[in-house]
């Protein structure tokens, strides 16, 4: 379950099919695989680099935020809220708790009894957020790419504001229109230019944990 303009990164998915993933969850008696949301953004303003139909995005959107996050756990559900990078950074800089969850678990082994309840961002039964081990190992979780930082956004934000079908009146849609008319740079000297998977690992953004 993942939106357009989102591209799932897993363990090994330069090598391995994402049936041998899901054949590996089966085998371990998994039913539900989390990957981060990590915002991808140009280096520059978001206006110099136009996106042509069809291109890669990650050919402009190539940078990220490496380490400016914040985890805290939701005991009502039993997921992770995780926050940060660019949006928290740029757009909510004086509220970052206000910042948008870029927690995810976008790949489930589904049920008809089982439900979204925000989104991706959570599950019922409760089972199915504990995406992470609490007792200090790792459990096998992956990346989402997220591609929204391009030329295009502008006007797809003044977009969404009129719509106002977005939680809280759209006050993420307000932080972005208002930051955005002021032609913000999302790159600063601390991002990282993305290359693997095994960089985001390295990074601890994501996990092979014990799929060998």
């Amino acid at each position: 379950m993942v939106d357009p303009d989102e591209f799932l990164l897993y363990p090994f998915c330069d090598t391995r099919p994402l049936r041998a993933l899901t054949d590996w969850l089966d085998a371990s008696s998994i039913k539900s695989f989390s990957a981060m949301l990590l915002d991808m953004y140009p280096k520059g303003r978001l206006d110099e680099q136009p996106y042509r139909p069809g291109q890669d995005p990650i050919e402009i959107a190539n940078w990220f935020d490496a380490g400016n996050y914040t985890i805290e756990k939701n005991h009502r559900f039993g997921n992770l809220w995780i926050q940060g990078g660019p949006r928290a950074r740029v757009f909510f800089p004086e509220n970052p708790w206000k910042a948008p969850a870029l927690n995810k678990v976008p790949l489930v082994k589904w049920n008809r009894r089982y439900a979204y309840v925000s989104s991706t961002h959570m599950l019922l039964p409760r089972g199915l957020n504990l995406v992470y081990d609490e007792w200090g190992g790792e459990k096998a979780s992956g990346v989402l790419l997220h591609t929204k930082f391009l030329d295009t956004f502008t006007a797809k934000a003044e977009e969404e504001l009129r719509r106002r079908q977005h939680y809280a009146a759209s006050v993420e849609y307000r932080a972005y229109a208002e930051t955005l008319a002021q032609n913000p740079e999302l790159w600063c000297k601390w991002s990282e230019k993305y290359i693997n998977w095994r960089q985001l690992e390295i990074l601890g953004l994501m996990s092979k944990g014990n799929w060998a």
